[in-house]
């Protein structure tokens, strides 16, 4: 009896202390550098959430999101897409690598599918996961729906939406919710009308809310206030939107 409950103190000092650990993965011979986290205290039907960052890689936002999972009772690993040694050092260099994974969008999906792998290793519940992801990597969630990866749900936060038109539209099972700032410049009128039209077609439990005077990025602290730029954190929108997130969360995982 000692000993079972000397294992369940040992369990939940393992929960309750969880931190953010990195951790290596491989796509063949590339090296990933992911990072992983325990929950603090494991729900019942122990869900996951993949996290998957915007276009310079794991930051100091994609972590911090990570913390927030873990307190809130979820398994949670930030994926990394480029791999050792494609690490972007400037905005140029991260247009390019996300513009390549955009185009080449049957190599994004593997790098994510690698990435679900690692959460479920970690003890998430492979019937229970949603993935997320900001700017990039919200282009990302969405195309694992498009995939139609096994997971309850994808969530994109100012991510791309645009899809080549060549493409063909297959059913889309899993849950999406897109949180879009309503000035964002960088999708057009042309594109959110074909992505809408796109979730129709696809016959897809859709949502997409948008979030006055927000523009790109604006969940991200580190994108400064100037709406002009055309990225630029809000602190309303983030607010709004990560309570919208964590409504979904509870809806399709617990």
């Amino acid at each position: 009896m000692k000993y079972i409950l000397l294992t369940l103190a040992l369990i939940s000092m393992q929960f309750s202390n969880a931190q953010l650990k990195p951790k290596a993965y491989k796509d063949g011979k590339q090296i990933l550098n992911g990072f992983s986290i325990l929950p603090n205290a494991r729900l019942k039907t122990a869900p996951g959430v993949l996290i998957l960052p915007a276009w310079k890689g794991i930051d100091n936002h994609s972590k911090e999101t990570a913390e927030k999972l873990a307190k809130l009772g979820y398994f949670a690993f930030i994926a990394d897409i480029y791999g050792e040694g494609n690490y972007p050092k400037n905005n140029e260099e991260a247009g390019k690598q996300a513009g390549y994974y955009k185009t080449n969008y049957v190599e994004y999906q593997k790098r994510i599918a690698l990435a679900l792998d690692q959460l479920v290793n970690m003890g998430a519940n492979k019937e229970k996961i949603v993935i997320m992801g900001y700017c990039f990597g919200g282009t990302g969630a969405l195309e694992a729906a498009r995939s139609n990866m096994f997971v309850k749900g994808v969530v994109s936060f100012h991510g791309g939406l645009a899809r080549d038109a060549s493409r063909k539209i297959t059913a889309i099972k899993s849950k999406v919710l897109v949180c879009h700032g309503a000035d964002d410049p960088y999708q057009s009128a042309e594109e959110i009308t074909a992505f809408q039209q796109e979730m129709r077609t696809a016959k897809a439990d859709w949502q997409m809310v948008y979030y006055a005077n927000a523009v790109h990025a604006f969940t991200d602290p580190e994108a400064g206030t100037d709406n002009s730029k055309g990225a630029a954190y809000n602190e309303k929108a983030d607010k709004r939107s990560w309570q919208l997130f964590v409504s979904f969360l509870k809806e399709v995982l617990e």
